[in-house]
């Protein structure tokens, strides 16, 4: 009886599976020569290493002082433990809820109106077929990102406030529209204009830098085909820019009940607590000012966790829509 034929293909049967786990350990270097080959790179990252250790993840360990009483003069170790107190008081005080819907209604203003403005700013500086005057238009509008909110405050008040520029040429006209600046009720509009002033020009970097890397031949064959400039921006730059958009946006959402601390504070008295009172100020004034350590360290730690929900949960829909979100 003839035996059956060996396998043409030398990649199948039983003796190409050692041959293939042999192959695969051959190309996996040992640990000390991978450290060898990449020292200069793993040295290079120390120094941003060691910054998120000790400003970002070290600073987590002070968590603890939410479910104490603590006291500077005790420390961690001899502060008595209070479980859950802190929060339990914390959601019993108004002053917490009048910030927390302070902060949710400026930062959904925030979403509506800055979020777009970077991408708006993107899209007209990249249809720019100069490019001297493209490159003049980014510089002027990166300036204002470098200024201190002080600066900035101190300009808008210029202008807007109640001996202000503006204000004064409106008045002189018949239109009195009053001291912008210590008005409560347009203070969320107010701040929003602020941060679109001052950081549009800056957001608008990783927009462009997005752009850059859509294929012209793109444009050329919609343009050859008889769309307009619309046109082109609807159907080939935006979802070119979408995933750029998406994993910006998460990361927007999971800083929602951030709204600017040095900004508002600067503020603050100009439209009294009520309206301006934000989580970050109420930190601040109940932690360092009082000296209530615990309960404001258990709403900044709320802050945190909700952000971090907000994030996995916002990613895990942009999973559901098939993009890449902020990690896969």
């Amino acid at each position: 009886m003839p035996h059956p034929a060996p396998p043409e293909d030398d990649d199948q049967g039983p003796a190409a599976k050692p041959k293939r786990r042999a192959g695969r350990k051959a190309a996996r270097r040992p640990l000390k020569e991978r450290l060898r080959r990449d020292k200069m790179l793993l040295f290079l990252c120390i120094p941003g290493v060691l910054y998120f250790a000790v400003f970002f993840y070290l600073p987590l360990a002070g968590n603890v002082i939410a479910f104490q009483d603590y006291q500077p003069y005790l420390g961690f170790k001899n502060s008595p433990m209070v479980g859950w107190a802190n929060f339990q008081a914390l959601v019993q005080e108004p002053e917490f809820w009048t910030a927390v819907w302070n902060t949710i209604e400026i930062s959904a203003v925030q979403l509506m109106l800055y979020f777009p403005a970077p991408i708006a700013l993107a899209l007209f500086l990249n249809s720019l077929i100069s490019t001297k005057t493209r490159r003049l238009m980014q510089t002027i509008v990166y300036l204002p990102h470098f200024l201190s909110w002080v600066v900035v405050v101190g300009m808008f008040q210029q202008v807007l406030g109640g001996a202000g520029t503006v204000t004064s040429f409106l008045n002189d006209h018949g239109v009195g529209v009053g001291n912008v600046m210590n008005n409560p009720d347009t203070f969320f509009l107010l701040i929003t204009s602020q941060a679109i002033w001052k950081d549009a020009g800056w957001g608008a970097i990783i927009f462009l830098a997005a752009m850059a890397n859509i294929d012209n031949s793109l444009y050329e064959s919609a343009a050859m085909d008889g769309a307009n400039w619309w046109r082109r921006i609807w159907h080939i730059t935006l979802p070119g820019i979408r995933p750029v958009i998406i994993m910006l946006l998460i990361l927007r959402l999971g800083d929602i009940l951030t709204v600017g601390f040095e900004q508002i504070l600067l503020q603050r008295d100009n439209v009294g607590q009520e309206a301006s009172e934000v989580l970050d100020t109420y930190v601040y004034f109940h932690g360092v000012v009082d000296g209530d350590w615990g309960m404001s360290t258990a709403a900044g730690l709320m802050k945190g966790v909700i952000g971090f929900v907000l994030i996995y949960l916002a990613n895990k829909v942009a999973h559901r829509l098939g993009e890449q979100g902020v990690y896969r």
